[in-house]
């Protein structure tokens, strides 16, 4: 019976997809790694192996992955780049020197199904994917890009706030399509675990091996259709008025764009020049297919969010 790694095993995407894991395998074989395993008593009770480690602690990587068949690896969350890409390079280094032999992870739906993209966040993705693949004489891997988060929408909405509404929302884009296929990030954790427990079961038959696949909504809605969904929510009439990017990178964004005392506010913007172009308009039928249901809606999960 392989066994199972999950790093970390915490925060939205890790805690759905190690939910999920929990329903479709013994506790047993699952081996969860996290950076406050405290967080994780309920699945050590159950019988699931509970470790610390922390990105930010390359120490604690080093056998942090002994006894992993596979390993989820669920990418470091901020989006800077270089500093992403040395903490995914030491993990995925770790992994292998602990005899892991296939890793997934979780990278991002922006750059579509090529390797290339405008979006800043999108950077350390695609570098971390390129190292894996120049691995595949010690391991393989598959590249899930997880399509952009349903309730991530404050991001690409300057800090929408249901409960305080106003009437504009202010981007540096005019809310014409190409758009995003939003997809809810509990359907994202409870793909991401089918997939996994998939390869595990038959790894000779399994079709993303050094692959990648993308899991996107199953319909894209321009961010004009997305924020008049939000308007609609929250009975407001909400319009989008495009700004500048010098002019978005001046505003007041309390820190949510900061990392490591630099903001990257002009970086983030380029989120939406890949918007523009069509990266994230993308939708394809994996996660349809990998679920065997229609994953939800935007507009159902906005208001189950906001409700």
């Amino acid at each position: 019976m392989s066994k199972i790694g999950v790093f970390p095993a915490s925060g939205g995407l890790g805690g759905s997809t190690i939910n999920h894991l929990s329903k479709l395998v013994p506790a047993s074989q699952l081996i969860l790694i996290a950076r406050k395993p405290e967080k994780l008593v309920d699945f050590e009770k159950a019988g699931s192996t509970v470790r610390h480690a922390d990105y930010d602690k390359p120490e604690t990587l080093e056998n942090a992955f002994e006894g992993v068949d596979v390993l989820m690896l669920i990418s470091y969350a901020s989006f800077e780049i270089e500093h992403r890409i040395k903490v995914h390079r030491i993990a995925i280094d770790a992994a292998v020197a602990s005899g892991v032999k296939h890793i997934f992870y979780s990278s991002l739906a922006f750059a579509g199904l090529t390797n290339h993209s405008v979006a800043h966040v999108m950077g350390a993705h695609l570098q971390t994917e390129a190292y894996l693949s120049s691995l595949t004489d010690k391991i393989t891997y598959t590249a899930v890009r997880e399509g952009i988060y349903s309730e991530s929408y404050p991001i690409y909405t300057n800090w929408f706030n249901p409960s305080n509404p106003g009437s504009e929302i202010t981007i540096p884009h005019d809310g014409s399509g190409p758009g995003v296929a939003w997809v809810k990030r509990d359907d994202l954790g409870e793909a991401t675990a089918r997939l996994v427990v998939s390869y595990t079961k038959n790894p000779t038959e399994f079709k993303y091996t050094n692959e990648k696949v993308i899991l996107s909504g199953q319909k894209s809605y321009s961010l004009a259709e997305t924020v008049e969904i939000l308007g609609r929510v929250v009975g407001r009439d909400l319009k989008i008025r495009e700004i500048s990017v010098d002019e978005y990178a001046k505003l007041e964004h309390y820190g949510r764009h900061t990392y490591h005392g630099i903001n990257l506010a002009r970086e983030w913007a380029t989120a939406w020049d890949a918007i523009r172009r069509g990266e994230t308009d993308v939708v394809t039928p994996d996660i349809r297919e990998i679920l065997g249901r229609e994953p939800e809606d935007y507009e159902v999960t906005i208001r189950g969010s906001i409700g």
